[in-house]
């Protein structure tokens, strides 16, 4: 009975244990509910407060815009007011989310397309390597690579030599210390409607007065300026090809009564003008003109900054006139967005120069020369030249059947896919109609695609697109324009 008794009074105080221990376990498990609840939600409010600055530092257009103009200087303008946050080949965003197709090409520099895998894996690895010791104190390897393809690509036979700097106004503005040094004569020749910078020897080249040298005189002297071959307004009043290239011939002119050949270093010439409205000559102009600079000892400067490098179907646009100058120009799409620029010469005279009498700091950074290393590569690799000059063919085809449609378009141009309209109200009179450029312009970059105007009247709507653009890219944008000069005609 005893014996009974204790075995109950064990047995009860177990189970009190065990209830205990279950209470136990039973808390804790509630305690780390409890924590884990907490934990969640300070994490999901930290979430949603991080979430929440997002949204107030994300920018727009208008904000960014108002800041913009506080603060740089108003001299330093843009062509529109969509302010980019990304890019992908032939795509440009802003910082609103909303997508552009670019036709633009940020003036003939993305030639490969933005952003392009290669590109961006030679910036990086370069990156983790060095990013500046100047060249000219301690050199390395990429600039005497790029250098050599350089000299294979520049059309001619001629041994050449290559100087690096880092804009094409400084490459212009070698090119004329070269030609002057190497002939010991000062004169330079240049032409109407010619672009070349806006430092003071680019400036004084340039022919258009407003934007480019209104009120920003006094120029660089010795220099000198003489019509250009533009067959749809000659100079001359011709036609060709019945004019026996005149423009041509009145260099000879030219020498008699505004400069002697024998003051005359150089002709700095674009084979295509570019801010002068996509004015390409006839192919057989610059034949002719190299031979009468040959006769008198004045050298051909070809400024290639906009045509080069793919631009117009041919890694530079002298191949195609079949042309060899003594001196190119080269910036723009080299780099791929990258700043650098290149003067490549015959090597007699790019060598006459005395040692470190050209140069610069920044000249073959090697960021930048890695960046053109990989243009190289990428034009090699995806045949981009082939693919230029089908796009060529295909916007010359869409720009002429939208010729015969609007009588808005006067005049269809360019070599390649460097390519351009000129629009006018009246076409017998070829009355220049800039009003109407700017229509289009507002009126694609409203329905999201990016052209730009140029020309000496501002008439002319050019087109400088990534050479990678798709077929899809392409027709919207076409669409586009085709859509726009219906609604301002």
């Amino acid at each position: 009975m005893l014996m009974c008794i204790r075995l109950k009074s064990i047995s009860t105080s177990f189970g009190l244990y065990l209830d205990v221990i279950a209470l136990y376990f039973l808390y804790e498990y509630f305690w780390h509910c409890i924590c884990l609840i907490g934990v969640i939600s300070v994490v999901g409010q930290v979430k949603t407060n991080q979430k929440g600055e997002e949204m107030t530092k994300q920018q727009t257009n208008a904000a960014l815009h108002e800041r913009r103009n506080n603060v740089i200087a108003k001299g330093f303008g843009s062509a529109t007011t969509k302010y980019i946050s990304h890019a992908k080949g032939a795509i440009i965003t802003d910082v609103e989310g909303q997508d552009y197709i670019d036709f633009a090409g940020g003036i003939a520099v993305m030639n490969v397309g933005h952003s392009h895998p290669k590109v961006v894996k030679a910036l990086k690895d370069q990156a983790e390597k060095l990013t500046h010791t100047c060249f000219m104190v301690a050199p390395y390897e990429s600039p005497v690579e790029l250098a050599e393809k350089l000299c294979d690509a520049a059309p001619g036979d001629s041994k050449k030599s290559v100087m690096f700097v880092s804009t094409g106004a400084e490459a212009v503005e070698n090119a004329i210390k070269i030609a002057r040094y190497h002939t010991q004569k000062t004169g330079i020749i240049a032409f109407e409607n010619a672009f070349h910078g806006r430092t003071l020897m680019g400036m004084t080249l340039t022919s258009k007065i407003k934007p480019y040298k209104h009120g920003l005189g006094p120029f660089a002297p010795e220099v000198y300026r003489i019509p250009y071959a533009n067959c749809y307004r000659c100079p001359f009043g011709q036609e060709h090809p019945g004019c026996n290239l005149e423009c041509a011939e009145h260099l000879e002119d030219f020498f008699i009564s505004y400069v002697g050949a024998e003051q005359t270093a150089a002709i700095i010439i674009e084979p295509v003008q570019g801010e002068g409205g996509f004015i390409a000559p006839p192919k057989e102009y610059f034949k002719k003109l190299k031979s009468l600079c040959e006769k008198n000892s004045v050298l051909m400067i070809a400024d290639e900054i906009q045509t080069g490098i793919g631009r117009t179907g041919y890694m530079f646009a002298m191949e195609y006139y079949g042309v060899e100058a003594d001196i190119t120009t080269v910036a723009k799409s080299l780099g791929a967005g990258m700043p650098i620029s290149a003067v490549i010469g015959k090597k007699e005279i790019m060598d006459s120069v005395h040692p470190a009498g050209i140069g610069g700091t920044y000249s073959a950074n090697p960021m930048c020369c890695e960046a053109a290393l990989a243009v190289f590569d990428i034009f090699e690799s995806e045949d981009l030249l082939t693919k230029a000059k089908q796009l060529g063919e295909k916007l010359h085809a869409t720009f002429t059947s939208f010729q015969e449609k609007h009588a808005l378009i006067g005049d269809v141009r360019g070599v390649g896919p460097m390519i351009a309209i000129e629009l006018v109200s009246d076409r017998e009179k070829k009355t220049p109609a800039p009003e109407k450029a700017k229509q289009l312009v507002d009126f694609c970059l409203e329905r999201n695609l990016i052209i730009l105007s140029c020309g000496t009247y501002g008439n002319v709507i050019r087109l400088l697109m990534p050479l990678v653009i798709t077929d899809e890219q392409l027709d919207k944008g076409m669409e586009i324009i085709e859509n726009g000069l219906t609604a301002i005609s």
